[in-house]
């Protein structure tokens, strides 16, 4: 199938705003064995929409559409959508019962500028959003579908997963299917993991393999097309080991799964409890660990003791020793790990102080230099690392690492 992706939205243009629906349009379709061979960006200018539909539309099987669905005076999308299929611009009665009822049930009052979300094009068919205002159409112009959705990130993921893609593949022509598996990996570059699975492809038919940076993991993608969803899943089953017993101990997470809700279950699975004393990250594994529904069943505490007189406070780190050592250094994170399991009475307890830059760094510690302690009830490891990149990223790779530390000990319990 030829199918394209257009994002309408001046934001877009001007850098204001990242297109990360494209992506995930792109993607989505991948994972189903569809590829999108063009991305056009516009501005919500009607005139430009409206040839931008045309020239696609002439050209693919089907186009999706992001943005310009809202209630101001700046959403145009399905005035030009009307106008570039030859189509009246009517009030779809079907949208706007569902517009009544989303207000309805929030106990609010329809405004009455979010009318102008239910005129679209005639014989438009519906895409129902049950997260925001702008309900998604989709109709045919000529052969080719041509299919629009909300700008929100959100919204459009949602309407996508259950909605379109479905859609997209019953246009779809031919027998083949295809079936995704995803391994997240941690600890390894893409060029070392693609050295690791070098051949296989070749070892497998029917197998392809994809890779993805998602900072600081990397995506693993085996996909296979087949003529049947039994043989597509025979192919993966077949590759799967094989990918394992080359990649090991640093695959973090499989399928839907990221290394935060690993770590969850993990946690869950053994029995154990945690707290965590934080310094350069400020409160972002705690923030990580929380993120998953349920933590309170293994969460002690996270305390963020950015300065000196709070690791002292509230973790007993002597003063003595961070004006020996520094509060960045493996004897300070080892005394701030012991002192949140103590002040927690928690299994496990993890502890990370660092230098995340702009400022701050020497020639003995320059920026990125992290050290990451933890405690048990046998003992306290503590490793010293020196990070790469702008604040957010050493912020980010930190707390990815912290993380994969509590994946390895909780495997080993």
């Amino acid at each position: 199938m030829r199918i394209a992706t257009l994002s309408i939205g001046d934001e877009l243009l001007r850098g204001e705003v990242v297109d990360s629906n494209a992506a995930r349009i792109a993607a989505r379709l991948a994972d189903a064995g569809l590829a999108v061979g063009r991305h056009l960006t516009v501005g919500d200018d009607e005139g430009e929409i409206e040839a931008a539909l045309g020239t696609l539309a002439a050209g693919h099987d089907a186009v999706i559409v992001t943005g310009g669905l809202g209630p101001t005076d700046d959403d145009v999308t399905a005035r030009a959508a009307a106008r570039a299929t030859g189509r009246r611009l009517v009030l779809n009665e079907e949208a706007l019962d569902r517009l009544r009822d989303f207000f309805s049930r929030r106990g609010r009052e329809l405004y009455p500028a979010n009318e102008r979300q239910c005129l679209l094009p005639a014989k438009a068919g519906l895409i129902p959003n049950i997260l925001g205002t702008a309900c998604g159409f989709h109709l045919l112009h000529g052969e080719c579908l041509l299919v629009f959705l909300p700008g929100v990130p959100a919204e459009m993921a949602r309407m996508l997963e259950e909605s379109v893609v479905p859609l997209v593949l019953d246009r779809r022509s031919g027998p083949e299917v295809t079936r995704t598996a995803v391994l997240t990996l941690f600890g390894l570059s893409e060029a070392e993991i693609g050295g690791r699975l070098s051949g296989l492809e070749r070892s497998r038919e029917g197998l392809g393999i994809a890779y993805c940076v998602d900072f600081p993991m990397v995506q693993v993608k085996l996909r296979a097309t087949a003529r049947s969803e039994e043989e597509a899943a025979e192919i993966i089953a077949g590759g799967l080991p094989l990918v394992r017993e080359r990649l090991g101990d640093v695959i973090v997470a499989e399928g839907d799964d990221t290394i935060d809700t690993a770590v969850a279950r993990l946690f869950r699975e053994k029995g154990l409890t945690l707290a965590l004393a934080e310094s350069c990250t400020g409160g972002l594994i705690a923030k990580r660990i929380t993120d998953v529904a349920g933590s309170s069943a293994y969460f002690s505490m996270g305390l963020v003791t950015y300065a000196n007189g709070a690791k002292e406070r509230l973790l007993g780190v002597p003063a003595a020793l961070l004006a020996e050592k520094g509060a960045v250094s493996a004897e300070v994170a080892r005394a701030m790990a012991r002192g949140a399991r103590h002040a927690a009475g928690s299994d496990l307890a993890l502890a990370v102080t660092g230098i995340a830059g702009p400022d701050g760094g020497s020639d003995d510690k320059p920026v990125g230099t992290v050290c990451l302690a933890l405690a048990d009830r046998a003992g306290c490891s503590v490793k010293a690392y020196r990070f790469a990149g702008e604040r957010d990223a050493i912020r980010t790779v930190t707390a990815v690492t912290a993380l994969d530390w509590l994946r390895r000990r909780l495997l080993a319990a």
